[in-house]
């Protein structure tokens, strides 16, 4: 028998080689993984939640009114009026106002909510870029908090 003639099958070899890089390339990916950052839970999770269930509960009870808040654009949008319902006009309502600007939040505002004794308070938008806002409220009226927010374009052509 010559030793030209006999000849070893590759396949073997090959298998046993394609299951060592298999498992060291799943280790190594282990490894990079388990060496990541996990910041997708913030360090404040709990404190967090419950001030978010507080704006839940704040959301419902204004939805649960009879009557919502009133958010509009006078004067051809220089002027913005928000009403607040009229169970709450002249309760001694206290609280915020928003005016937030999605494009750019250089531009946002925050004013205190100075309501008169029939529930209306008019704010200056004169001074407001053409655009999209959202209005945010939010009030307190004796121990109960209320919230709300209103998309309103300013200087858009009245029709």
């Amino acid at each position: 028998m010559n030793l030209q003639e006999i000849r070893r099958n590759p396949w073997p070899y090959a298998i046993v080689a394609y299951f060592a890089v298999f498992i060291s390339a799943m280790v190594c990916w282990a490894v990079f993984a388990i060496g990541q950052r996990q910041d997708l839970v913030r360090t404040d999770y709990y404190e967090e939640e419950l001030r978010h269930q507080s704006q839940m509960d704040r959301v419902s009870r204004s939805a649960a009114l009879p009557a919502q808040i009133g958010i509009s654009d006078a004067t051809g949008g220089r002027s913005l009026v928000i009403a607040l319902p009229s169970a709450h006009a002249g309760r001694g309502a206290t609280g915020s106002i928003e005016l937030y600007r999605p494009s750019d939040s250089r531009l946002d505002q925050r004013m205190p909510l100075t309501a008169g004794v029939d529930g209306v308070q008019r704010v200056d938008a004169a001074g407001l870029r053409d655009g999209l806002w959202k209005v945010r409220v939010r009030w307190t009226v004796g121990a109960d908090e209320f919230y709300t927010d209103r998309d309103v374009v300013v200087g858009a052509p009245q029709s």
